[in-house]
């Protein structure tokens, strides 16, 4: 029996800080020309990225692959201190597009070192945005991503403690790295106000109740997108199939066999078109489409300093 219907749930797809930094880079060719260069991908989305080099947007890993003098977009994970020195040092005209939530983690890790905290940091490991983190303080902050790791920290037990995560983390599962911490340290302080951002938050909350209504469950997203990633294991932890897709040519049908509902969801980094191209994937085929919109969003950030500059 071919899929009846098919369920598009919202929240999903682009948050405020993907939605900035992907403007961002589109006003610096309109307002500098092209080559714009990008450190890291703008965001872990293939689509996106493509789409912006085709503009003129090329996308490096070293800094030292930049002309100097060129302008360089720093993406929207972070970036080490590390790699301003050398934006300046190189004389690149650096535009910023670094999350304004990722930017308070840094912050919050300086804030906290200075104040005589040992800081604990959960992410995953080799992950761009806790790279930058991290790198605010080389070796001296630890990394966990899960339980077994706390069990082996070797840090002593220091009155000031406290944690900070990734903004991108599965919530469910950064709850429970934190139970054991709290365990092993029970002086360790939550950090002021929760890490893990509200997009984040929003969709793995609203993949739970979309899971609960289909067979089949669909997160777009690309494979280096760690909060894309988190929503396919949340809907596998309650049960569900669950598949990582990049676009409608990533579908099995295979998958949709014995499915009479397909629930869709996307990552904070996947453009609403790809969303859609899925779904008319199924309209196509005899399904119904509906929309199942849990909360609204409505957070904007405005966009970095050096960019307003650049328009007086």
């Amino acid at each position: 029996m071919p899929v009846q219907k098919v369920v598009l749930v919202a929240p999903r797809g682009f948050c405020a800080g993907v939605d900035r930094a992907i403007k961002v880079v589109e006003e610096c060719l309109a307002l500098f020309g092209k080559p714009v260069y990008i450190k890291h991908q703008i965001v872990h989305n293939r689509h996106v990225v493509e789409e912006l080099e085709k503009k003129g947007a090329v996308t490096v890993e070293e800094l030292q692959s930049v002309p100097e003098g060129s302008v360089v977009v720093f993406s929207a994970h972070g970036s080490p201190p590390e790699h301003y020195r050398i934006a300046k040092e190189r004389k690149l005209r650096l535009i910023d597009a670094t999350c304004p939530l990722v930017t308070k983690v840094h912050l919050e890790a300086v804030r906290f070192a200075r104040q005589g905290y040992i800081i604990i940091y959960i992410g995953h490991k080799n992950h761009v945005e806790g790279i930058g983190v991290l790198g605010e303080l080389p070796g001296e902050i630890p990394l966990v991503e899960s339980g077994e790791d706390v069990n082996t920290l070797e840090i002593g037990n220091p009155e000031k403690l406290i944690y900070l995560t990734q903004t991108t983390l599965s919530v469910d599962e950064a709850s429970g790295i934190v139970a054991v911490l709290k365990k092993k340290y029970p002086q360790i302080k939550d950090p002021p106000k929760e890490d893990i951002c509200y997009a984040t938050t929003n969709r793995q909350s609203a993949i739970k109740q979309l899971a609960a209504l289909v067979d089949v469950v669909l997160v777009v997203g690309s494979k280096n997108s760690s909060n894309s990633l988190r929503l396919v294991e949340t809907a596998v932890a309650l049960g569900k199939k669950a598949y990582l897709v990049d676009d409608a040519h990533s579908l099995d049908p295979l998958w949709f066999l014995h499915a009479q509902a397909v629930g869709i969801s996307a990552g904070a980094s996947a453009p609403e078109s790809l969303v859609q191209e899925i779904a008319a994937y199924f309209v196509s085929r005899g399904a119904a489409k509906e929309e199942l919109e849990l909360q609204k969003e409505d957070i904007t950030f405005i966009e970095p300093v050096e960019l307003r500059r650049a328009k007086l």
